[in-house]
């Protein structure tokens, strides 16, 4: 439970248990139930909404904090750092949908949070950089229906498909390997921007 700061606490300590050090957290944990803000049985929920922003906004600074305190007491890589911390935004921060109100509110604080923590955290000589990812398949888009997959695929200019896991993989590596990505957050979408609905 990434809202829990004895959970972790705990999946630190294993951690550094099992590798004697941390050097890259990713935060991929989220959620994304589409709520109206005035639907037909009411207003939003507020539960359902302070929900989505402790798993995707708190939950990523929980890790981050940790992950950070962790980092900034071992001793500096070859290149001189500590860790890469890399969160996870989405296109949603940006070009937020209708019924995603609480979804958007959610990753649009995870790219705010980007530059003030890796300011933050430069003393330390820990980097932090977010990736917000387009449409990607995830087990969210798994389960939706093969027809609406190939639409929302085919409406990304290019390459016109979802996203893969191992081009977000991907894209972290590059970050862990290069030193001056930092502070920033990195759109991987294939240049779409989200319609209303």
């Amino acid at each position: 439970d990434v809202t829990s700061a004895e959970d972790g606490e705990a999946a630190i300590a294993a951690a550094l248990a099992a590798f004697g050090r941390i050097d890259v957290l990713v935060n991929c944990a989220g959620i994304a139930p589409g709520e109206r803000i005035v639907g037909r049985e009411g207003p939003h929920d507020l539960g359902t909404f302070a929900r989505v922003v402790a798993i995707n906004l708190t939950g990523t600074f929980n890790m981050l904090r940790l992950a950070a305190s962790a980092m900034a007491g071992q001793e500096p890589g070859e290149a001189g750092e500590r860790g890469v911390i890399v969160n996870t935004a989405s296109v949603a921060a940006f070009e937020g949908q209708i019924g995603q109100a609480a979804y958007a509110a959610s990753k649009g604080g995870v790219a705010a949070l980007t530059l003030p923590a890796a300011r933050d955290l430069a003393r330390h000589a820990i980097r932090v950089v977010a990736i917000a990812p387009g449409i990607f398949e995830t087990p969210m888009v798994a389960g939706m229906p093969k027809d609406v997959q190939e639409a929302l695929g085919a409406a990304v200019p290019f390459p016109p498909r979802l996203g893969q896991p191992s081009e977000y993989a991907a894209l972290v590596r590059h970050i862990v390997e290069n030193p001056m990505l930092n502070g920033e957050t990195i759109r991987l979408d294939g240049a779409i921007r989200m319609p209303p609905r």
